[in-house]
């Protein structure tokens, strides 16, 4: 609000000046115009429009100076929730150290009083290339960057879903490396927290297709906790039907998309890591049934 407050001082008093120079001295008849006196040059001029604003910039920069020192040096609260997020082509892993929780793509945080604020830490690091962590309504970019851990904090106010993006050019699917961070009331944050927390349902509904996808390919990079699914190269899929997107928001979590999603990745992000599974059309149905099961 202060270098709004000084850049609209600015704009009104060059706007104001251009205005009154436009009507008090335009003429109409040009053929009885007579060049004014010309001045060459003025030092008094000079000085101000030099000294003036370089002043202005100063004032601004040791203002701005000051936000940024206090915010780098702000004391972390000891009930702030802590987040590790890992960068892979093209999907964001999170884990909450503290609370024994493993997920990806979308971000739960709780919302921070401004009365007692209680932030986010975010460590952020890459498991391959340069990536960038960017959702612009609750901080600035920070880079996401193999074997360097940068860190960040955030403390919305208010609850709702905040979209963001990956802003460092990474790969293909680049543009398809998509943020949500869900801003949780302290209630609804404890109540996802729960949930997270149980291991896979066992529906017996489904266990065919948990068969399969335990025989498959799927276990080298997947895990499913209280299975013998412990892959660390692909999302944790322990809740994946509980979260609204897949392919890191690329589209909609329904079984249509999911069926689409393992028969083929390249359908919605050509270019993913992730392999077809080639399938049968009854083990499709049958693992994606399983899928859609996993809340």
């Amino acid at each position: 609000m202060f270098v709004l407050a000084i850049t609209l001082a600015i704009f009104l008093i060059v706007a104001g000046l251009l205005t009154y120079a436009l009507i008090r001295y335009r003429h109409h008849n040009l053929e009885t115009y007579n060049e004014p006196a010309q001045i060459y040059g003025s030092n008094q001029i000079e000085l101000a429009w030099t000294v003036v604003p370089a002043l202005i910039v100063v004032m601004l920069f040791l203002t701005s100076s000051r936000v940024i020192l206090a915010t780098q040096d702000s004391t972390k609260p000891a009930d702030a929730v802590d987040v590790v997020v890992i960068g892979h082509q093209f999907w964001w892993e999170y884990r909450y150290p503290k609370l024994g929780i493993v997920t990806a793509n979308e971000l739960h945080i709780p919302i921070s009083d401004p009365a007692h604020p209680t932030p986010t830490y975010l460590e952020m690091s890459s498991a391959d290339v340069v990536h960038s962590f960017w959702v612009p309504r609750l901080a600035g970019k920070m880079d996401v960057i193999p074997n360097r851990v940068n860190t960040m904090w955030i403390d919305p106010p208010t609850p709702g879903l905040y979209l963001g993006q990956c802003n460092q050019f990474c790969g293909v699917q680049h543009a398809k490396m998509l943020l949500r961070v869900y801003a949780d009331t302290p209630e609804a944050f404890a109540a996802w927290v729960a949930e997270q927390k149980k291991p896979a349902v066992e529906d017996p509904s489904v266990a065919e297709g948990r068969e399969v996808f335990l025989h498959s390919a799927c276990v080298n990079c997947h895990t499913v906790s209280g299975t013998m699914a412990n892959g660390r190269f692909g999302p944790d899929l322990t809740h994946v039907a509980s979260r609204d997107t897949i392919a890191s928001g690329a589209v909609n979590n329904n079984a249509d998309n999911m069926k689409k999603w393992i028969d083929d990745p390249s359908t919605f992000k050509p270019g993913a890591l992730m392999p077809p599974m080639h399938l049968n059309e009854h083990d499709l149905n049958a693992v994606t049934a399983y899928m859609m099961s996993l809340h």
